[in-house]
């Protein structure tokens, strides 16, 4: 893969958009009679700071270290010199446009579907701002197949899907368990349900269209686990030793566990009284286990792949 479009991503304009920095309007919605709009959400990329910055390098396996000595374009610089130099420029934009970190900074109690609106305008006003800057250098911004890549404007379209965004991998699992268990040091036990049921759903859907079948999209992690189940042939085997089925047995009680005290708790859903109470240890707990769930879902895919590095 030629990798020389991508130095047009060092220009000032583009990384204020991809940092956050440059916003496309509010969000308009309506919530039990009250309208918010003005000012409380704006349509924008997530925003990075300067140590977040250099975070996102080093998931992608950079040693730079936040100084304070630059600014947030010059770091967002280096975080492109980078990815180039590695060849990961393409996950490292894939991880940047990924849905999992638009949850950030929003106070405002989203539905699932408004949600899903912010996040899509976000993406695509994003894409339409850089690619207007792209434009007269005969380039453009596609996101495709997973990753974000650099074409040049006779390069037809394909179909954005938000889905092609993500790049699902352990770095990238241990960069949403990190930021999930991050919410729960600053008590944000809602936002860490949500992000528990995340690492599932994602790397449940990863798995099965590496596979070519169309995850269950219905929004029942259940059914989601029990196509992968059968696809992927993970019932129980009879041969095995019995303490390895009974384990293998308790993953779908992990499942189950962490969709209820999402769909109970967290904020994908309003305030009532079947709301459960939960402390820092059990929220904790959540993010730990559907962590080490997905991070088995992927060793089985690798493993069913041929791979012996799983």
């Amino acid at each position: 893969m030629n990798l020389e479009k991508y130095k047009l991503l060092k220009n000032k304009r583009i990384v204020e958009v991809l940092d956050g920095d440059e916003t496309f309007g509010d969000f308009e919605r309506h919530n039990t009679g009250s309208y918010f709009g003005v000012g409380d959400l704006k349509i924008a990329m997530p925003r990075l700071s300067g140590p977040d910055i250099c975070d996102v390098a080093k998931t992608f396996g950079s040693t730079t270290e936040y100084t304070g000595m630059k600014s947030r374009w010059q770091y967002m610089f280096d975080l492109i010199d980078y990815g180039i130099s590695s060849r990961r420029i393409p996950s490292i934009l894939a991880y940047l446009f990924d849905e999992s970190n638009f949850t950030r900074g929003i106070n405002t109690e989203l539905s699932k579907d408004e949600f899903k609106k912010y996040y899509e305008l976000s993406v695509e006003s994003a894409l339409e701002r850089i690619n207007i800057i792209l434009h007269f250098g005969g380039n453009k911004m596609i996101i495709d197949n997973r990753r974000v890549l650099m074409v040049s404007n006779s390069t037809s379209d394909p179909e954005i899907s938000i889905k092609n965004v993500r790049n699902i991998d352990r770095d990238y699992i241990k960069l949403l368990s990190k930021r999930a268990i991050g919410n729960v040091d600053s008590g944000n036990y809602d936002s860490a349900l949500t992000q528990a049921r995340t690492i599932l759903e994602e790397t449940f859907d990863y798995v099965l269209e590496k596979r070519g079948i169309k995850p269950n999209t219905k929004g029942d992690i259940n059914k989601l686990y029990k196509q992968v189940k059968d696809e992927y042939k993970m019932h129980e085997d009879r041969n095995a030793d019995r303490r390895i089925n009974r384990l293998l047995s308790g993953l779908e009680n992990i499942i189950s566990a962490v969709s209820e005290m999402r769909n109970k708790n967290s904020d994908s859903h309003g305030v009532g009284e079947k709301r459960l109470t939960i402390d820092k240890h059990h929220a904790r707990l959540a993010v730990n286990a559907a962590t080490t769930m997905a991070d088995f879902i992927l060793s089985v895919e690798k493993k069913s792949d041929g791979e012996t590095n799983y």
